[in-house]
């Protein structure tokens, strides 16, 4: 969300855990009627749960497997409406910045999926997922030979290091904290100040790197989901030779198939390929095209007329997390030859209202607010059955422990929103706490949803103050604490299907910082002696634990007010080959592009 096409929201790029996968449309797309029947997508977003496999080096041994009928040669165009926020791994939390580091950048792990529905983890710079010892405490991983950034520099432990210590810097805000805070606590940025480029490093005991092939996590505690964590856009490598600190969120290095040749802040970024990068070592990648030329500023509804037309560039372009424009949907599905160029599919994400809890403290000007929204006018400006379906909660359908009758607010009884109720609770709120600021993209989406909330919530007495913030930042600006915002639309999809990785992450009183998000600034003792049970508990118990707090979040505190869930639907030119649909990204997979002629 923050090159923030229009449901580009901000995740960790959906990854998997053992025992569950996500999304529906999972396999190559086909043209699937996803979008038409929203109880059967999210059943099959729910169903559709396999085991991941934590691979062995034999699968994480490249080169990748040919896709069908891939050629050599071209280059890709990629329309994005709003530009890139960061380029730096570690600030990467975002599905945009995540789907240009599947390009760019490597870690310890990735994840490989078959086009079937199977996703996998394997070793990317390291040989297999990683060994586990001392029940999940500790975590080893020894790297592949030959893998060197773009500058022909080897890849060594002394990089996988650095590129862990840098993370707790200061300047490094608004990346994911899973193994900063596994490693040395909430307050880690206190356990390494310097962010390791001074003298002191992590100790052996917490990291060790005994050789150069050699990288040891030692945790406090039992940590099964490492290899998932470590293959987050957000954990891929910095070489230590070349690290610029805050500049290099403008020239990383690259460690995947393609680099860097020119980089316009918001204008522009085009790839060419990386000759230092070896096939023989990246199981997941190709580098079937010579490069890719990202044009930002490019709106939605621009994308799709492109797209459509098939015309010229527009033949060998796709959408990066754009969506089909609403308005257009019907254009597209119901002309068989366009709809034959579309991947869909149910997204992890859950869209809220986040309430700023410093600013709008009582909690019957949250309920009425939750009552007003009309999530049935949001999800029309996304697409209507294609682009969403209404949430009556804060977990997604393909979240295990999803509840799909659990509606506290009514949503589903009155998507349109519940006014008389909104009205009963504002009847006694002083005028002062009934004007609200509302924080909006200004991306044509964002637009959209502007008009849908203030229409709603001055139904019931609620002045509504808009202010426009730019799309390329508007995280960075809603993440703030000492933001000057009320309210504003936020979206979080689960880092890997646990509810941990949603309750955590945006409830989690430990979270609130800038950067974090943590966009309520929630921070609730109970809410933490429950994440604190959950956390220690074997999955079976942790799901009641996690429900629980689920409900208490949503009922006795209300944070956000759940909006919609996401669907997506998007375009690519005749002249692209191998599209589909990814289940990790949940966006066209990056990975497998080539172009026909």
């Amino acid at each position: 969300m923050k090159s923030l096409s229009s449901r580009t929201v901000r995740t960790a790029l959906v990854a998997v855990a053992a025992g569950a996968l996500v999304l529906t449309g999972c396999s190559e797309n086909k043209g699937k009627t996803s979008g038409t029947d929203s109880k059967k997508d999210q059943e099959e977003a729910s169903v559709q749960s396999k085991a991941v496999v934590y691979e062995d080096a034999a699968a994480s041994t490249g080169p990748a497997k040919e896709v069908a009928g891939a050629k050599s040669g071209g280059t890709v165009t990629v329309y994005q409406e709003a530009g890139l926020s960061h380029l730096d791994p570690g600030q990467i939390y975002v599905s945009d910045a995540g789907q240009v580091a599947n390009l760019l950048f490597r870690g310890l792990t990735n994840f490989q999926e078959d086009g079937k529905g199977n996703v996998s983890v394997v070793g990317d710079l390291a040989t297999d997922s990683g060994t586990s010892s001392e029940g999940g405490k500790t975590w080893k991983f020894t790297l592949k030979d030959g893998v060197k950034d773009q500058n022909g520099n080897v890849i060594t432990s002394a990089d996988i290091r650095h590129s862990v210590e840098r993370l707790y810097a200061k300047f490094i805000f608004d990346g994911p904290t899973y193994l900063q805070t596994w490693l040395s606590g909430a307050d880690y940025r206190k356990a390494l100040p310097d962010g390791g480029y001074g003298s002191k490093h992590l100790p052996a005991s917490v990291l060790d790197t005994p050789d150069d092939k050699t990288v040891i996590f030692h945790f406090d505690t039992a940590r099964p989901d490492l290899p998932q964590t470590l293959a987050m856009p957000g954990y891929t490598i910095v070489p230590e030779k070349t690290d610029t600190k805050e500049k290099y969120d403008k020239a990383p290095v690259s460690t995947g198939p393609y680099k860097i040749s020119e980089y316009k802040l918001g204008k522009s970024l085009k790839l060419v390929k990386n000759t230092n990068w070896d096939p023989k070592t990246d199981s997941v990648r190709h580098q079937y095209v010579d490069g890719y030329d990202f044009s930002f500023g490019i709106t939605e509804s621009t994308q799709t007329k492109r797209l459509i037309a098939d015309q010229g560039v527009s033949k060998s372009a796709i959408q990066l997390t754009g969506s089909v424009d609403a308005t257009q949907i019907q254009d597209v599905v119901s002309d068989a030859a366009t709809n034959k160029r579309t991947i869909k599919g149910y997204q992890p994400y859950v869209m809220v209202l986040a309430f700023n809890l410093d600013r709008v403290k009582n909690k019957a000007v949250r309920d009425a607010v939750t009552y007003a929204v009309n999530s049935k006018s949001l999800i029309a400006g996304e697409g209507g059955a294609y682009g969403g379906d209404v949430a009556p909660n804060l977990f997604a359908p393909t979240l295990p422990g999803y509840e799909a009758k659990y509606d506290p607010y009514g949503r589903l009884t009155n998507p349109s929103g519940n006014i008389a109720e909104a009205k009963k609770l504002l009847a006694d709120v002083p005028a002062a706490e009934k004007k609200l600021v509302f924080a909006y993209a200004n991306t044509e989406q964002g637009q959209r949803r502007k008009v849908a909330i203030e229409d709603a919530l001055t139904k019931v007495g609620i002045d509504v103050v808009a202010k426009e913030v730019d799309g390329a930042s508007y995280y960075e600006q809603i993440g703030k604490l000492d933001n000057p915002y009320d309210i504003y639309i936020s979206g979080w999809g689960q880092d890997w299907p646990s509810p941990g990785t949603v309750v955590t992450p945006v409830y989690d009183g430990d979270q609130v910082a800038d950067g974090a998000p943590n966009y309520s600034h929630i921070d609730d003792p109970k809410v933490q002696e429950l994440i604190k049970k959950a956390l220690t508990q074997e999955p079976t118990e942790a799901a009641a634990t996690w429900k629980e707090a689920h409900h208490y979040i949503l009922e006795k505190i209300n944070p956000s007010a759940p909006l919609w869930y996401t669907k997506q639907l998007q375009l690519y030119g005749s002249n692209i080959g191998g599209a589909r649909y990814s289940t990790e990204s949940s966006y066209i997979d990056v990975n497998n592009l080539f172009l026909k002629s």
